[in-house]
């Protein structure tokens, strides 16, 4: 398979974003990861260091999976995880979750969104999960230096003025890291539509180090 382009790192442009490609060496040979930073705007600035061969960022990731189709078979996976786990963590773009936890492609689902918090579309993914495709175990991953430390619920006020309507879910910040774990575990194990609750454990990743720190539920 043609090797990816090398990293970019964009500093210049306000909407820049790091974004990781996972992909896993063991039931798929001949694919490797790769982090590559690109903006967010339709399209890249004339005259940018980050300019983009193509046009768009989709265009790239469109340009990337062609080549990643060149080399795909079909593993001939089932849909239940392999290690009947799910994970729940947030969506941060420093977060490689399956390298940092040494999982295979088919090994778990994983669960993301701002934060890691537990919401009610979490608890719906977690119950499908549970009940329908066999997994068991929950980890849920927090990190340090999480975006929602720095915004207050003031958020949603600001969109209602802004766009003129509220919205109706809760941005979900947070202080104290340990303390939303242990919220997040809460909310799990008292879900009355999760049959498997007794295996339920909350880390935080510390995105310097690379490791994980479990947090005592009590």
């Amino acid at each position: 398979m043609a090797a990816l382009a090398p990293l970019v790192w964009v500093s210049s442009h306000q909407d820049a974003m790091a974004f990781f490609v996972l992909s896993h060496t063991g039931p798929i040979p001949g694919v490797t990861s790769t982090v590559m930073g690109m903006t967010t705007s339709a399209s890249v600035p004339t005259g940018s260091k980050a300019a983009i061969a193509g046009g768009t960022v989709t265009d790239r990731l469109v340009e990337a999976n062609e080549r990643y189709a060149d080399a795909f078979s079909d593993p001939g996976m089932d849909a239940r995880p392999v290690l009947h786990v799910a994970v729940v963590a947030c969506m941060d773009a420093r977060l490689d979750l399956h390298a940092a936890l040494g999982l295979e492609l088919g090994d778990c689902h994983t669960i993301r969104n701002a934060g890691g918090v537990v919401t009610d579309d979490v608890i719906r993914s977690l119950t499908i999960s549970q009940r329908k495709l066999g997994t068991r175990s929950i980890v849920l991953i927090h990190h340090t230096g999480c975006g929602l430390e720095a915004i207050t619920e003031d958020f949603r006020t600001e969109l209602e003025m802004e766009v003129g309507q509220r919205p109706a879910w809760a941005v979900e910040a947070f202080r104290d890291v340990d303390q939303d774990v242990r919220q997040s575990m809460q909310r799990v194990r008292t879900s009355p539509f999760l049959v498997h609750t007794d295996d339920v454990r909350g880390f935080v990743f510390d995105v310097k180090t690379g490791l994980l720190r479990e947090v005592d539920p009590a």
